[in-house]
């Protein structure tokens, strides 16, 4: 059944592209999309069972590697999979619901759909990826989505936030396509299967400044302390189901990148008190941050980082029972806080929390009240 493997990448950027000329039929563009990404689900899932027992390995275009890219997928891999797929598919029922299209600053959005799934294409590359290449081509394809869907509308808050999101998130690429540069020097492989045997034959000060190198890249992308300013700023402005899955998955990619390098490609704990530390310094600086805040969308993105820091402390103790406790804390997470996210957008939604001056959700006026804007309709 490794044919299955390239399910979930494939389905969903062909969809999209099938989306994009569906354009003006937005009825149409949601059954192709809903479709795909049940699809794959229904692959993820039918994986599972046959992962059970053994990983599952693609050499795409019967390549072996170093040369080709590798497909794997083990029990993280897969549970990590189906949860971004439940989601995502949750996310898209919300979405046509209450529809993006009625948000209160842009008319309908062809675009919704396809970046949409091609949103979901990156996530499920990122997981599946059997080589660091391939792992940043997946980041690169759930970026290039986000920067679209994080931006619909283009208000002037949206584009700023967008901004500080695309100059984060260049960054972080370019700190990880370093470190794959110096990696592939240093032992001439990406994969990670051959990279867990050299790596560990390299001098100590060149494999730390590796894994430092890594853990600055995937920290900026987990939003972990203090590279986790960008997150607040970023996903509040945008459409309620967009941060929801933002929230519920991006960071959460990010995670799944610390565990696969920290156990598979550095064991040992070379950084793991500077990882406590950083956890530690996550948990509370989020949760002060969430304090401090008096808007709802704030406050929430302020507790994901601070949960983001449960699960980094969790990777740090370099343990069964640490690694086991960070990716069911990051599965549930995934669940927990993407809901989360979708009960503050239906409040806003019925609340009429909108722009001053606009028609609410129930027919009165939009006036501010105490920083907020509220539907005086209610």
């Amino acid at each position: 059944m490794t044919w299955l493997l390239p399910v979930p990448v494939i389905l969903p950027l062909l969809a999209a592209g099938l989306s994009l000329v569906l354009g003006r039929f937005r009825r149409a563009q949601l059954v192709v999309t809903v479709l795909a990404l049940a699809t794959s689900l229904g692959a993820a899932i039918a994986m599972a069972f046959e992962a059970d027992t053994a990983p599952m390995v693609l050499d795409v275009g019967s390549w072996a590697a170093p040369v080709g890219v590798s497909l794997v997928a083990d029990r993280l891999t897969l549970m990590m999979l189906i949860v971004s797929l439940v989601v995502t598919v949750g996310v898209l029922v919300y979405s046509s619901s209450q529809s993006v299209s009625r948000d209160e600053s842009s008319s309908p959005m062809p675009v919704y759909y396809p970046s949409y799934l091609v949103l979901s294409a990156g996530v499920s590359d990122a997981f599946l990826a059997g080589d660091l290449f391939n792992l940043y081509i997946g980041f690169e394809i759930l970026l290039a989505a986000s920067f679209v869907l994080i931006t619909l509308g283009g208000t002037r808050s949206r584009v700023r936030s967008g901004t500080v999101y695309v100059v984060v998130s260049l960054f972080s690429s370019a700190v990880f396509l370093l470190g794959l540069a110096f990696t592939y020097a240093a032992v001439g492989t990406v994969n990670m299967a051959q990279l867990a045997v050299r790596l560990s034959e390299l001098a100590e000060p060149t494999r730390l400044m590796l894994q430092a190198t890594f853990l600055v890249a995937f920290g900026i992308k987990a939003a972990i302390f203090p590279l986790s300013a960008w997150l607040p700023d970023s996903y509040p402005t945008a459409p309620a189901p967009v941060t929801a899955v933002f929230a519920g998955l991006l960071t959460k990619v990010g995670v799944y990148a610390i565990i696969r390098t920290q156990f598979l490609l550095f064991p040992g704990g070379g950084w793991d008190t500077v990882l406590a530390v950083l956890g530690i310094f996550t948990m509370i600086v989020g949760i002060l941050g969430a304090i401090a805040q008096d808007d709802i969308k704030r406050m929430v993105s302020f507790t994901l980082v601070s949960h983001i820091g449960f699960m980094v402390w969790g990777i740090s103790i370099s343990s069964k029972e640490g690694l086991g406790a960070a990716i069911v804390y990051a599965a549930h997470h995934i669940l927990v806080q993407t809901t989360l996210f979708l009960i503050v957008g239906l409040m806003q939604y019925l609340g009429g929390y909108h722009l001053p001056g606009q028609t609410g959700r129930f027919g009165g006026q939009i006036t501010p009240v105490g920083g907020h804007v509220f539907d005086r309709g209610l």
